[in-house]
């Protein structure tokens, strides 16, 4: 939804600015964040669930508890980042859980946490607080909801090897990808791309994957040709290796098939080619193979 200046938050209330700066002094609510500038900036769903409760009571302070009682509108990218922009993770955890009420966890994941995980690293690098928290409240969302998924009901195995890193929107797109898998009744097992030599042979013997990704982007080219290698040695015979949101450089010569960028598309990707290997394969154009492999 986003958030917008004290005027226009004003105005869709029908009231001055200086009105609305007198509810927040009294109130605490609606709560804007500060800008870097010190600007004054409101998020729109909370201005909307407060504009529809004072059209009903014409009474601020009843508005204010119907509004807050009510919440600040539907589940969103808006609401979990403005829950994580006031460092409040029982509120992030509300939003969620709201979220569920509505959506599988699956689209909740990928419509809800990691828009608004993503939309708090603006930067680019991962560095301010506020992702740092999101991110690590994120991640134990995501382990916690991984650990209570269901049993696996088919007999075909998925490894994912992982080389993104702390504060990576990669490492939460891993999760989230796991997190599908395992929810549609995959064996699945993820890597760091670290993985001594001698123990990444016995888990892959061990596993017999049918498909392996290639997801993160802090990997060598050298050490992901080694992983394919690896896996086209040890895993189960006829084993389809995947890139998942660009783990091979563009610019490399790879036949590696791409499951593109979110969790539920490359989900639903990966399933196909396992139901029909010849069929999926033949939709899927060709890039170069990988360079060692």
């Amino acid at each position: 939804m986003g958030s917008i200046r004290t005027n226009a938050a004003a105005a869709m209330l029908g009231v001055s600015p200086n009105t609305l700066r007198s509810w927040e002094r009294r109130f605490g609510f609606p709560e804007p964040r500060r800008t870097a500038g010190g600007h004054r900036q409101f998020e729109l769903t909370e201005i909307e669930a407060l504009r529809s409760a004072f059209e009903e009571t014409h009474n601020i302070s009843s508005a204010i508890a119907i509004a807050q009682e009510r919440g600040n509108g539907p589940a969103s990218p808006a609401r979990l980042r403005s829950a994580i922009n006031r460092f409040d993770e029982d509120e992030a955890d509300r939003v969620l859980e709201e979220s569920l009420a509505v959506r599988s966890v699956e689209r909740t994941v990928e419509e809800v946490l990691l828009p608004g995980v993503e939309a708090l690293d603006e930067a680019g690098d991962g560095t301010s607080a506020e992702f740092g928290f999101a991110w690590r409240w994120a991640t134990t969302w995501l382990a916690a909801a991984t650990r209570v998924a269901p049993p696996a009901t088919r007999s075909e195995a998925v490894v994912v090897f992982d080389a993104s890193g702390t504060c990576d929107l990669d490492s939460l797109h891993a999760q989230a990808l796991e997190l599908a898998l395992r929810r549609r009744g995959l064996r699945t097992l993820t890597l760091p791309v670290t993985t001594d030599s001698d123990r990444l042979a016995h888990a892959l013997n061990a596993v017999e994957p049918k498909a392996v990704v290639l997801t993160g982007h802090t990997a060598s080219l050298d050490t992901l040709s080694r992983l394919v290698y690896a896996a086209r040695r040890h895993a189960a015979e006829g084993v389809t290796i995947f890139d998942y949101r660009g783990a091979l450089p563009s610019a490399s010569a790879t036949t590696v098939p791409r499951l593109g960028d979110t969790p539920l598309a490359a989900r639903d990707r990966l399933l196909a080619v396992l139901d029909d290997p010849a069929g999926a394969r033949r939709t899927t154009p060709p890039l170069r193979a990988v360079s060692g492999a």
